[in-house]
């Protein structure tokens, strides 16, 4: 089974839309949306949800009948959570230091739903996603659920690629979207931010020692700073495996819900991905 992920240094660049299409392409694979955050694979794939899952985190609780005061759950919380005596649970990680402490039994951690994971149906296949729910942690444990129900879908279905929409940026989610995966696409944009954001990507997936491929979307709207990414990728020994132009049509197929591939199949956005899709199954 190979794993592709689909990533960004930042939020913006076009990765849903690159990874939509590539799933378009593939025909055969199981989807992966670990932007459990802000999950857009759902929109644009108008999926059928087949299973639900609560994803549960622990929090804690202090019971007011059985504490004393004595002050060392403040003392020992690392995240400011314990005011008054009373957890903050938006700042509470549920490390369980002040249970562990607490003479009396009065801090505990207590169990509740932050969020929910799903195996959903699309025209391209399964899709495996996530919501957080808003104010939640540990998000990067949700990915992980994400990828693992997504190899047991790719195993109960014979199906021997995974494609993974990761979450933007170089954080939890993204580090639990790439670990382990066998190539990484990191899509920019050409922007100082988006060469940077690039940069901190690619950093990333080498220290994973993945396999890198560079995407440059919109290119043409600032022919120098492609040209200076371009330049980069070439001291890097990376290869630039697309400059996909800009073009309305694909915002025309984000409002039809459609991929690119779908609404213009010969335009000049559809080649650009048809050739990321040869690069890819030439590595694989």
């Amino acid at each position: 089974m190979r794993q592709v992920a689909i990533l960004s240094g930042k939020g913006g660049t076009g990765k849903t839309t690159v990874a939509s299409s590539l799933a378009a392409l593939a025909g055969r694979a199981v989807i992966a949306d670990c932007d459990v955050e802000a999950s857009n694979m759902p929109l644009l794939l108008n999926p059928e949800i087949r299973e639900r899952r609560e994803f549960e985190t622990r929090k804690a609780e202090i019971e007011p009948e059985s504490c004393i005061r004595c002050g060392l759950c403040i003392e020992e919380c690392r995240f400011d959570a314990i005011r008054d005596f009373q957890v903050d649970p938006v700042k509470c990680e549920g490390c369980g230091v002040c249970a562990y402490i607490c003479p009396t039994g009065a801090a505990r951690l207590k169990p509740r739903v932050s969020g929910y994971l799903y195996v959903s149906e699309t025209r391209y296949g399964p899709l495996c996603h996530a919501d957080l729910l808003p104010g939640e942690s540990s998000s990067g444990r949700l990915v992980s659920l994400v990828r693992e129900r997504a190899r047991a879908v790719a195993l109960e279905r014979g199906l021997d690629l995974i494609l993974i929409d990761g979450a933007p940026g170089i954080g939890c989610p993204v580090i639990a979207s790439v670990t382990g995966v066998d190539l990484g696409v990191i899509v920019t944009e050409p922007s100082m931010s988006g060469l940077h954001d690039m940069e901190r990507a690619l950093h990333l997936l080498r220290h994973f020692n993945v396999q890198p491929l560079i995407v440059v979307n919109k290119y043409d709207l600032n022919i120098e700073m492609a040209r200076r990414i371009r330049e980069f990728c070439d001291e890097e020994g990376v290869e630039v495996a697309a400059l996909i132009p800009f073009d309305e049509a694909v915002v025309e197929a984000m409002l039809r819900g459609m991929t690119i591939i779908e609404y213009e199949s010969k335009g000049r956005v559809s080649e650009e991905l048809r050739r990321i899709w040869s690069i890819i199954q030439k590595f694989l």
